[in-house]
């Protein structure tokens, strides 16, 4: 449902649901960032104040702040995987005030988690981009009916240079190919 000006409204049920699949691709990799930085807690408090969210408690201060520490651990991490791990743990934790903005940059807090999973994989397979591919194929596989009817309201997902980006622009294009079939 539109508002004006771009906006339409999200449900906290539909928050979860995103908050849900952004957490499952943040969760997958957590261990890569903790294998590259050991002792840094901030990512997995990044993920755990995201599965608070998704079982049902309220979004707090807590989603925020574990969001931006999240987010600060990943400008520090010394390797693209474990800058990726902690950038989708972020995201994670930020799901929870996804933006009810018709805004292309919204789509990427509700798909750049999988995509740096993809990306995580792929390095981690000697940069095999067929290894990506099968990542975002279960990522695919993985939304919901809600998840996919909440990212028809945004526009498309950003283009970029990087691999992250392009991935991300993969996995929209698909998951919105879906609901049409």
């Amino acid at each position: 449902m539109t508002t004006g000006d771009g906006e339409f409204e999200l449900t906290m049920d539909e928050l979860r649901v995103v908050a849900r699949y952004v957490v499952e691709s943040a969760q997958e990799i957590l261990p890569v960032f903790e294998e590259g930085v050991p002792g840094d807690p901030r990512p997995r408090a990044a993920v755990a104040a995201a599965w608070e969210f998704v079982n049902g408690a309220r979004r707090t201060k807590l989603q925020r702040t574990a969001a931006l520490d999240a987010h600060r651990a990943a400008k520090e991490a010394p390797t693209e995987t474990a800058r990726l791990a902690a950038r989708a743990a972020g995201d994670a934790a930020a799901a929870a005030y996804l933006h009810p903005i018709a805004k292309a940059t919204q789509v990427g807090h509700i798909l750049r988690g999988a995509a740096c999973a993809a990306r995580v994989a792929e390095l981690c397979a000697g940069d095999d981009p067929d290894v990506g591919d099968k990542v975002l194929e279960q990522a695919r596989q993985r939304a919901s009916p809600v998840l996919i009817d909440v990212l028809h309201r945004y526009p498309l997902a950003p283009t970029g240079k990087s691999r992250v980006a392009h991935l991300m622009s993969n996995l929209d294009t698909s998951l919105r190919a879906s609901r049409d079939v």
